[in-house]
């Protein structure tokens, strides 16, 4: 089935504005939300000018807002005339050992990260049950698999939490028109992932690691570690092995 018309969120940059690209430029429709509005009028822009033939809605939206979810989805599904699939991106990289005195970023990570991806899920799923069909995908992380320590941990969790409503959705809906993809991208090099460092020889280009997720994605796979066998291999071990065997991964 193609999904022609898609929504995108945190679209402003990052692992959300290549995807973006990548749709566009197979002539699907988009609908792109983040809070920088006037990037995403430059994304648009951009867009249009390179594929004429395709529609591009954008909106303004903070995701822990949970009212302005529900409201600038159903107007992007008006606008487009319907959505076909929901990539559940904007996130945080954000974080702070824990008791350390900046529990404003955790708990600003984790409002967005998990707060506001349930919030796109009851946004999106309310479109799809009345239309009864669609493709949800959540934007997970590798480290969703272990709780990772110090700065970290915050994030981790947050997404740890995403991969679960994504399994449990999943579970839920396997015999519906429903489809439900949780990605989980290991080291990608992007604006929020900032310097590799000690990682690089494991980050992925940008081009890399989306390429990957838009297979996936494409695919309608349920879950997916990517990019790579390498990244499927640490995902297996991260879940399955003892700590003491998989802690220089995190």
């Amino acid at each position: 089935m193609r999904r022609q018309k898609i929504l995108i969120t945190g679209a402003s940059s990052g692992l959300g504005e290549e995807m973006a690209r990548r749709f566009a430029a197979q002539g699907r429709d988009l609908a792109l939300c983040a809070r920088r509005v006037e990037r995403l009028e430059s994304v648009r822009d951009e867009l249009r000018a390179a594929h004429p033939g395709i529609t591009v809605a954008i909106r303004e939206l903070d995701v822990t807002d949970h009212d302005a979810v529900i409201r600038v989805f159903g107007e992007l599904r008006a606008e487009l005339g319907g959505l076909d699939r929901v990539v559940v991106n904007a996130g945080l990289g954000k974080g702070a050992r824990i008791g350390t005195g900046r529990a404003d970023a955790n708990l600003a990570t984790v409002r967005t990260n998990f707060v506001g991806a349930l919030s796109q899920c009851e946004a999106a799923l309310g479109i799809f049950r009345e239309q009864n069909a669609g493709h949800l995908v959540l934007v997970s992380s590798i480290s969703a698999d272990r709780g990772l320590p110090g700065p970290k941990a915050a994030y981790s969790a947050s997404k740890a939490g995403v991969s679960a409503l994504g399994e449990a959705l999943t579970a839920e809906l396997a015999k519906s028109p429903i489809v439900v993809t949780t990605l989980l991208p290991g080291y990608i090099a992007t604006d929020m992932s900032g310097r590799a460092g000690d990682t690089a020889k494991m980050t992925a280009t940008l081009d890399d690691g989306v390429d990957a997720m838009v297979a996936a994605i494409e695919k309608e796979t349920n879950r997916a570690a990517l990019p790579g066998i390498t990244w499927r291999g640490i995902d297996l071990a991260l879940r399955f092995l003892p700590h003491a065997w998989t802690s220089r991964f995190v």
